[in-house]
């Protein structure tokens, strides 16, 4: 096992007009997983095959423990690789598979037996071990996927987004199956994901990357709860969290024609953006007016969709709560993140004791 340390790392590919990475800067301790996570074309996976030697770095330094890899070749990096589409060999079997990597290695054989028995019986392969990878279900390939990565005993996994073929029953329960596997093996490990839910439940700690560049780094919880900017509170969370066009006027925030007291000082003056998560929305007597458009009925969560001011917001509520196509909502002063309208970034707020923000028409 092994830290690994990305310091200013960028790539730019020939003939483009930028770079898809830039100035990336990451510690990963050792036994750590980290999640790389945000949308299509923001540079994760570039950055998890640099890591791995699958890409050149066109600047910066990556180390795997206290050795620089830049220029050391993917097979002798030390790390072991989980890949979408699975990657074995047909017409091997489970047995040969998993162990392919160790007998390339010289492996004694005993060792190997011993290898592939233990990691068959963690990932509760054993009597598939005699297959072909076309008898085995989804689940099972990638679970031979990852019982290959493991027998090697690296000093770091990587994942390379190991669950987006997989339907979403077994999605949730791969998850679970890949983050106890973690714990047990306490390696290091460096996993990309577009998907903001598995980031979440996977992660000790997550790395939002938009356009090349880190957007946030932390706990998934602090970056739920404290957003750094607007794209990292769009993007994380189910659903987003809302974002209104506001002005602030002295301790008062104004929606439209509304004004919401805050009860702290607003570290900002004139246009802001307002974030307001949608569990954090309350039905009350007087307030924001709400105009319902459509519900999504979730089971143990409703969905409300609707609008304030022509704004879109979504409300997040218990389903027996009754509804009407008009109600007045309120939040709780703590609950409301401010951002700057042209760039994006968090704006600091002054907190106070919570309480249940009056709105006054």
């Amino acid at each position: 096992m092994a830290a690994i340390t990305i310091t200013n790392v960028s790539k730019t590919y020939p003939g483009a007009s930028a770079p898809s990475i830039t100035d990336i800067n990451l510690t990963i301790a050792d036994g750590e997983f980290i999640v790389l996570v945000g949308p299509s074309g923001c540079g994760k996976s570039t950055l998890l095959r640099m890591v791995a030697g699958l890409e050149d770095i066109t600047a910066g330094e990556v180390k795997i423990g206290d050795r620089v890899v830049n220029k050391v070749d993917p097979a002798d990096r030390d790390i072991a690789m989980v890949f979408q589409n699975y990657a074995l060999y047909p017409h091997m079997s489970v047995r040969e598979n998993m162990a392919y990597g160790l007998k390339n290695r010289k492996t004694p054989k005993a060792e190997i037996e011993a290898r592939v028995a233990e990691a068959a019986r963690m990932l509760e392969l054993g009597p598939y071990l005699d297959r072909k990878p076309r008898a085995l279900s989804g689940g099972q390939r990638q679970r031979v996927a990852m019982g290959r990565a493991v027998v090697r005993q690296p000093a770091a996994f990587l994942f390379d987004e190991p669950l987006s073929n997989l339907d979403a029953k077994l999605r949730v329960s791969m998850r679970g199956e890949i983050r106890r596997l973690q714990k047990r093996l306490a390696t290091t490990s460096l996993y990309v994901t577009h998907d903001q839910l598995e980031a979440m439940t996977l992660a000790d700690r997550l790395v939002v990357l938009n356009a090349g560049r880190i957007e946030q780094v932390g706990a998934p919880l602090e970056i739920y709860h404290r957003p750094a900017t607007t794209f990292v509170a769009s993007f994380i969370g189910s659903p987003a969290m809302n974002l209104l066009d506001a002005e602030v006027d002295g301790n008062r925030l104004r929606i439209g024609g509304h004004v919401i007291e805050t009860g702290r000082a607003v570290p900002a003056h004139g246009a802001v953006t307002l974030g307001i998560r949608a569990e954090d929305l309350h039905i009350s007597a007087t307030g924001l007016p709400f105009k319902v458009d459509f519900v999504e009925e979730l089971g143990a969560q409703r969905l409300v969709h609707g609008s304030i001011d022509g704004q879109a917001l979504v409300l997040s509520l218990d389903p027996k709560t009754p509804l009407q196509y008009e109600m007045c909502l309120s939040v709780i002063s703590d609950k409301l993140h401010l951002f700057d309208t042209i760039s994006g970034k968090r704006l600091e707020q002054a907190h106070t004791i919570p309480t249940l923000t009056p709105v006054l028409a």
